[in-house]
């Protein structure tokens, strides 16, 4: 007894007091930390304002305020250049296709904004020649023509057609990707009649 008396053995009642006291030192401190880091990025805690699909939209859609919805976003989560305003959806064409819940970016809208006259229409045309198609942009005029139709010429469908927007590469089929025309309602209906018929090409102003 007397040589374990001179080793100091820990007082095993008072250890789980003590472990109890460091977790809530550590928890104390971890909040603490937490607090502080919201208060210096709140932004990132918290999200910012953006823009998101309120159901799916196919291209060539001019977007309402029932086809949007603002949501906060984590910044993490924010894909660059996301739009953060309906004002700056309000009214625009949209260049490619949304699911809903997507963010909207700069690049899903036309670079020309919808006109504002109702008697115009946007009509997707499936172009013959791909080729073709890698020379058009948005705002670029052309002419609609439709290929001939057995012993007869090739006919003009539409003149001065403006492009929207011209369908990515990897969208295109054997016939060529997909160009949005902005034409007056009752051209555009002939145009995407016609188009599902006979080859389709435009030629450039």
């Amino acid at each position: 007894m007397d040589v374990l008396a001179k080793f100091h053995l820990p007082d095993l009642t008072r250890l789980p007091g003590r472990r109890t006291r460091l977790i809530r030192r550590w928890l104390a401190a971890c909040l603490l930390l937490t607090g502080a880091l919201l208060l210096l990025h709140p932004g990132s805690a918290r999200g910012a304002p953006t823009v998101l699909a309120a159901h799916d939209l196919p291209p060539g859609t001019t977007l309402r305020a029932a086809d949007v919805r603002l949501a906060d976003v984590p910044d993490q989560a924010r894909p660059p250049g996301v739009l953060s305003s309906l004002d700056a959806v309000d009214g625009r064409l949209l260049a490619a296709a949304v699911r809903a819940g997507e963010p909207l970016t700069d690049v899903r809208l036309a670079a020309i904004p919808a006109p504002g006259d109702p008697g115009t229409a946007t009509v997707p045309v499936r172009l013959a020649d791909a080729a073709v198609a890698e020379l058009l942009g948005p705002g670029r005029r052309v002419d609609v023509v439709a290929a001939p139709e057995p012993g007869g010429p090739a006919a003009v469908l539409a003149g001065g057609a403006t492009v929207v927007t011209v369908g990515h590469p990897e969208a295109a089929t054997a016939k060529g990707p997909l160009v949005l025309l902005r034409l007056p309602e009752a051209i555009a209906t002939r145009v995407a009649a016609i188009s599902l018929e006979r080859p389709v090409t435009v030629t450039l102003r």
